[in-house]
């Protein structure tokens, strides 16, 4: 968290009111100064402030590079933070949503952690796709531009005549995989172009299959996409050749692909966390589900992220229910932090329920700025929680929300955002918060129209939170957990989920299940145990991911799963699933197996087969596996002993047999 040591606080022209006791108190800044036109008549006032050491925030998001460029300008030895309150809290209908603002500015202290990046080299070799003069024409804009261009037609031009400035080939595209910098691309049928000879263009004899790689992919055929969400796919870029602005547009962004880009990585994986699989029996694949690229293959008992292909949409972590794929742009753990600072500075300014509303900042973002400009604005009580894709929103950070003191919890969705996600987080959301007793609190708002927006914020309860507010301390699942036992009553101690959930136990058929152990050497997170001194499986709930991994690999079908949240203190101890007194060996004495198991051996081989029959084999069975052993060698047809062994020969036998003679 920032040391913030100045406000300035802004009524843009009169249009907003500030409150600059809430502002100190929320910043913890020693100077408030209020002004009513920072960024033109009173840009001394920021001037001055920007010549001070240390950090001053500006609470003015729409002019935030000016002042960026005005400390530089001025030489300030310090820095400057910005925090739009205008938009978001200024002007509602009632213009006086000072605690909102508070908690607002209070966000603006935290920093954010930086996100991991990579360089992307693209060198500028661009696969132009598309036949017709469209496609030609985009290959010669793209060379003047400085990029090399090929040009991959379906079938002879005909009257086309080679040139130097940019290759041209005949074929097919059969395949093509990669992003940015690194693209793959498989041809049918490929020809190339012979830079030799009068008249039109000729060709070469075709090959069955050609492979070549590239940097960009421009895409005027005219055809569905090549990739799986394709405005997702960096270095892919698509238009309809019938429509010249598009095409247009399009080879703009072509070029603009050139050079070394910086690309985050959005996506933190622990492949040790990842439960999709143990030893080929199936577990988890709730990721290979959700990933809208395709940038997510199974690679043996884990799966394997491709971070050039991951388009940082979120939805692999907001369903991964161990914490192996988690969002690193930011991590959900500064989200948390976000939420509490926002809640508590709301209720520290006055404020009683406060209702969150997650939006991104695209879609999301816009809206409330229009809403804010031409409307009534957001109202007084809902705090806007921007984040980078509003996949990356599940059930835990629903449920976090909740904890940490909002009243309710909605999330906005963007015309791009993947209902399947969103849906089935807020389906265990709402199932957890009703188990809790906490019915309606969150909601899924899918509006287009901002003058729609407040209608639908009306849904959001502004009921008290009724609980204290939780530390969200731990990782996804942790808060969950946390949130849940707060928001419900002491008496509540299990919850029921859906179907497909990652909490809740499993069910074992005592009569079904022979002790075999096979569950408990495969359960990927070690929520199933076994015990040194007898047969037995126990079971740690709060550990369990409803993978499925032990069902699948249980040879008797013995187990089952059952969804659900136990809030009670039992729920972090192992408790006993199934357990059995262990059969003691007829000759030693020494505990193995299970005494059901070898009694039901005995029953059914003791004189039914041959083996059996008229000896004593059947108690082979009952002795361990070093008393078996050297009973069958001690046993007088053993095919071990190969007759009595002879007696050794020794000094003294040698010198008695000397002296006899």
């Amino acid at each position: 968290m920032r040391r913030i040591d100045r406000v300035l606080l802004c009524t843009c022209e009169g249009s907003q009111s500030v409150d600059a006791a809430s502002a100190g108190v929320a910043t913890g800044a020693e100077e408030v100064v209020t002004a009513d036109r920072l960024c033109t008549g009173d840009i001394e006032t920021a001037a001055a402030a920007l010549r001070q050491d240390g950090t001053t925030l500006i609470a003015c998001g729409q002019m935030a590079s000016l002042f960026e460029d005005l400390i530089g300008e001025v030489g300030g030895p310090g820095e400057v933070v910005a925090a739009d309150i205008r938009d978001r809290a200024g002007w509602t209908s009632d213009g006086r949503a000072f605690a909102k603002q508070a908690a607002l500015l209070a966000e603006a202290r935290l920093v954010p952690p930086a996100t991991p990046t990579k360089d992307v080299v693209s060198e500028g070799t661009v696969l132009v796709l598309g036949a017709g003069e469209a496609g030609v024409s985009a290959a010669e804009s793209l060379a003047e531009a400085g990029l090399a261009a090929t040009l991959l037609l379906p079938a002879d031009p005909g009257d086309l005549a080679p040139t130097a400035d940019y290759d041209m080939a005949l074929g097919r595209l059969k395949s093509a995989t990669g992003a940015l910098g690194g693209f793959a691309v498989t041809v049918e049928g490929y020809r190339q172009m012979q830079p030799g000879g009068r008249g039109p263009a000729r060709f070469s004899a075709p090959q069955e299959t050609a492979h070549s790689t590239c940097d960009i992919v421009l895409d005027l055929r005219g055809e569905g996409p090549i990739f799986p969400a394709d405005h997702k796919r960096e270095g892919y870029v698509r238009a309809d050749a019938r429509d010249p602005a598009a095409v247009a547009r399009a080879i703009a962004s072509t070029v603009a692909y050139q050079g070394v880009f910086e690309k985050p990585l959005y996506i933190r994986f622990e492949e040790s966390l990842c439960a999709h699989s143990r030893a080929g029996q199936p577990g988890c694949t709730r990721c290979l589900s959700v990933c809208p690229t395709g940038a997510i293959a199974p690679a043996g008992d884990t799966v394997a992220i491709d971070a050039d292909i991951c388009a940082g949409c979120g939805a692999c972590a907001a369903v991964c229910p161990s914490g192996a794929a988690s969002y690193d742009d930011p991590p959900a753990e500064f989200l948390f932090q976000r939420l509490r600072a926002l809640a508590s500075a709301y209720r520290d300014a006055g404020g009683t329920a406060p209702r969150a509303l997650f939006h991104d900042a695209e879609h999301g973002g816009e809206m409330i700025r229009l809403l804010a400009r031409f409307g009534d604005g957001l109202p007084a009580d809902v705090i806007p929680v921007e984040v980078a894709n509003v996949e990356t929103v599940g059930h835990a950070e629903l449920l976090a929300a909740l904890g940490v003191g909002f009243a309710s919890a909605g999330l906005l969705v963007s015309p791009r955002s993947d209902r399947a996600v969103l849906d089935a987080g807020m389906a265990l959301a709402e199932a957890v918060a009703a188990g809790a007793g906490k019915t309606g609190r969150v909601h899924l708002i899918d509006v287009a129209d901002p003058d729609a927006l407040p209608g639908a914020l009306a849904a959001l309860p502004a009921l008290a939170p009724g609980h204290d507010p939780i530390l969200p301390l731990g990782g996804r699942r942790e808060v969950t957990r946390i949130a849940a036992a707060a928001l419900a009553a002491p008496q509540t101690p299990n919850i029921p989920l859906p179907e497909g959930a990652p909490y809740g136990a499993i069910v074992i058929d005592q009569d079904a299940c022979t002790l075999c152990l096979a569950c408990v050497s495969l359960c990927p997170v070690g929520a199933l145990g076994d015990s040194p001194d007898k047969p037995q499986v126990n079971f740690q709930e709060t550990a369990c991911l409803q993978c499925g991994v032990c069902a699948a690999a249980c040879p008797e079908d013995a187990i089952a799963l059952a969804p659900g949240l136990d809030l009670s203190k039992e729920a972090f101890a192992p408790r006993i699933l199934n357990e059995e007194e262990p059969f003691e060996c007829i000759s030693c004495g020494k505990p193995f197996g299970t005494r059901s198991t070898i009694e039901k051996i005995v029953e059914k081989l003791d004189g039914q087969h041959w083996m059996y029959r008229g000896s004593d084999n059947a108690r082979l069975i009952q002795m361990c596996d070093d008393c078996r052993v050297q009973a069958q060698y001690h046993q007088d047809a053993s095919p071990f002993r190969m007759g009595e062994r002879p007696r050794v020969r020794t000094t003294e036998d040698y010198l008695d047999e000397k002296k006899e003679n």
